[in-house]
């Protein structure tokens, strides 16, 4: 907040860098007030609900809509989705290539209406997302360890809800 009482949101992404170029990405997304809406952690498992379904669907569904766009790995957790997706250039043939931005919004409209129309009526995503640009193998095997290992260190630490695994 400043000093006129104005709230100032954390700029997420990496300042100047092209969002469209090809590349791995991480991300994390809530559900608004981190509410547990998509399902719940059973024996370590993500048991997803019907929204939980939803939401899942529409993520592999927005990659079919953009072939540039690759799911490497994901995980749908009862308040939050942790993505590994991958944008890939050379499978865009002459469409223009959505920012990363525009990709997660089209996810995160396209399953918010479906969850909505399902009777969750005030259903929401947070406004934004973390991201990490993965920029080596090795930082890829370890999110994608921290993606597997998610709804484990959930049933530990019940609920814990941290979602930047790497400093």
């Amino acid at each position: 907040m400043n000093n006129d009482g104005i709230y100032f949101r954390k700029k997420n992404r990496l300042e100047g860098y092209d969002y469209s170029n090809g590349g791995y990405y991480f991300i994390t997304t809530c559900v608004d007030r981190h509410r547990e809406l998509l399902g719940e952690i059973i024996d370590s498992k993500c048991e997803l609900n019907k929204f939980g379904n939803i939401v899942e669907k529409y993520l592999l569904e927005t990659a079919v809509l953009y072939p540039y766009m690759e799911i490497d790995y994901y995980v749908i957790m009862p308040n939050h989705a942790h993505i590994i997706i991958i944008i890939d250039p050379s499978k865009a043939g002459d469409k223009k290539i959505k920012s990363l931005s525009d990709l997660i919004g089209v996810f995160k409209s396209r399953s918010s209406a479906a969850i909505r129309r399902e009777g969750l009526t005030e259903f929401k995503w947070q406004p934004s997302f973390y991201d990490r640009i993965i920029r080596n193998e090795k930082e890829l095997y370890n999110i994608r360890r921290y993606i597997e290992q998610n709804p484990l260190r959930w049933e530990i630490e019940e609920g814990f809800t941290e979602n930047t695994p790497l400093d």
